[in-house]
């Protein structure tokens, strides 16, 4: 089961948990409020897996590859690995599905403090468009991921500042009204 915690604001190994002491454990309803979504699908039969075929239909998931994140697996690993920790957002929801490996997903939550992820083998998360996010591996150094996409991928990340985009807006919006 997924674990997310806040984060602390040590800029030692990025890889660490980077737990506050005393923890401060964060459920998945206040991920929810976030608008980030979380599931835990049969990843050792992703392939003929009924659960995943029912959710890619209902969510319009109709592309899908699969990435490998490891320096004898990814070309320009090293470059790779410290665009995705950048925090920046997307203008269409980020969908992960963890087949194999380990990492973690940072969120930033209504009062911008990062919420750290700990996303393992099973684990598929869906982040709205808009979020402020990055990601990096854990100290395993590894992740094999799903990425899925309605209609064709888009890829472009856009580094923080980004609040003029409307998807930045929107998800503000959907943010002040969670709060009330």
């Amino acid at each position: 089961m997924v674990e997310a915690w806040y984060m602390d604001e040590s800029q030692e190994d990025r890889r660490a948990p980077h737990r506050l002491q005393p923890n401060r454990a964060v459920s998945l309803e206040q991920l929810s409020r976030l608008g980030v979504a979380y599931r835990r699908l049969d990843a050792d039969n992703y392939e003929t897996d009924p659960r995943l075929k029912e959710i890619r239909e209902a969510e319009n998931y109709s592309w899908m590859d699969i990435v490998t994140i490891h320096k004898d697996k990814l070309p320009n690993y090293d470059e790779k690995i410290k665009t995705f920790y950048e925090e920046h957002l997307h203008l269409d929801d980020e969908i992960r599905y963890i087949l194999d490996g380990s990492g973690y997903f940072d969120v930033r939550d209504k009062d911008d403090k990062w919420i750290r992820i700990s996303m393992e083998k099973g684990d598929m998360i869906t982040l709205p468009a808009g979020i402020y996010h990055r990601f990096t591996l854990d100290e395993n150094n590894y992740v094999k991921a799903m990425r899925l996409f309605v209609g064709e991928p888009v890829w472009t990340a856009y580094n923080r500042p980004a609040d003029d985009f409307p998807a930045r807006k929107q998800y503000m919006k959907f943010l002040a009204e969670e709060a009330q």
